[in-house]
């Protein structure tokens, strides 16, 4: 392993980010891919640029969907298509750590290792890591310890609970709620209130912009665009907060209850831990306004939202890829 080439990859269902040994986090690009007839014509960031706006022949795919691959063809191309950026100016063996979910089937997670080991040639060893290992390892928390440790990581399609100690998850749970839910409740809303179709671009932008965990004390609204559905004429409306935080808010009480259930399964030595150290949440949502409150009001428990959120997991395998001795924590596939 010493003087192996290692890289980190995070194939995220918005994002695949990619850590490479002595440079850090060397890719970063939207998990979408765009076809015309049988030909793939852009992927990742040149993609998403497209969203809202391609003509009816070009199909935008999103090979990622509830944490796991749902089309290898389309992860195939993005994958083909990003590695060859990596590897352009190498020819040496290069060991690959994939972030894994930890609750999906077998065949789930087998289908994350025969995407990269059909990839590119110069892939040498594979290995998988939990992911709610890796998102305590980003969030600097010792995982090696006997004290437990409470994560919470809300991503784009999933939310992932997790109790960790001694480098092991005792338990776990995995939602099918993230930030892509919540943009279609938030579109569903805005139809049905004002009459407006909007895109999926927009209404993260009102995600970003008005959502709260917790009821507004104050309302606030911006402008938004998109056709209207009665006259299908381009037009705008003025969305409020409470829309939004009505539209959502049914999530994060799906949340809240996997957090409580996770915190009834938690053996009783671990709870102590955690009522010491608290929850420690990340992922792209964790952001989202009165979070940390909305969590603390509902266990009573010291809340921890992560700097830099969004990158916890592919920090944690930057932890793994600068340090090859943590590799223990995860299992070689081949």
């Amino acid at each position: 392993m010493i003087g192996r080439r290692l890289l980190g990859i995070d194939l995220g269902t918005d994002l695949v980010k990619v850590y490479q040994k002595g440079s850090g986090i060397v890719l970063q690009e939207k998990d979408i891919v765009a076809t015309k007839g049988k030909h793939t014509i852009a992927i990742g960031n040149k993609a998403y640029a497209m969203l809202g706006r391609a003509p009816q022949e070009i199909i935008l795919s999103k090979p990622i969907q509830n944490g796991v691959i749902g089309h290898m063809g389309y992860m195939q191309s993005l994958l083909n298509a990003l590695f060859k950026q990596i590897f352009q100016r190498t020819v040496r063996k290069t060991d690959v750590l994939v972030a894994v979910p930890k609750d999906i089937t077998a065949v789930e997670k087998r289908a994350f290792f025969e995407a990269l080991e059909h990839a590119n040639s110069k892939i040498g060893a594979l290995y998988a890591i939990d992911k709610p290992l890796l998102n305590a390892l980003g969030m600097n928390l010792n995982i090696s310890g006997s004290k437990g440790l409470m994560t919470v990581d809300i991503g784009a399609d999933t939310t992932e609970i997790a109790i960790v100690s001694l480098e092991g998850i005792v338990v776990s749970k995995l939602l099918p709620i993230g930030g892509y839910k919540l943009d279609t409740l938030i579109q569903s809303a805005v139809r049905r209130t004002h009459h407006l179709c909007i895109g999926e671009k927009t209404a993260e932008m009102i995600k970003v912009s008005l959502a709260s965990a917790i009821a507004p004390l104050k309302q606030e609204e911006i402008r938004v665009y998109g056709r209207d559905i009665m006259t299908g004429l381009p037009t705008d409306a003025m969305v409020g907060s409470s829309l939004v935080y009505e539209a959502i808010r049914e999530q994060f009480s799906a949340i809240m209850n996997a957090i409580r259930q996770i915190l009834e399964r938690t053996p009783p030595e671990i709870a102590a831990d955690i009522i010491e150290s608290g929850i420690f949440v990340s992922g792209g949502c964790a952001g989202i306004r009165d979070l940390g409150k909305k969590i603390q009001e509902e266990t009573n428990l010291k809340v921890h939202i992560a700097d830099q959120s969004q990158n916890a997991v592919i920090r944690g395998l930057g932890v793994l890829v600068d340090n090859y001795k943590m590799l223990r924590i995860g299992k070689r596939i081949r």
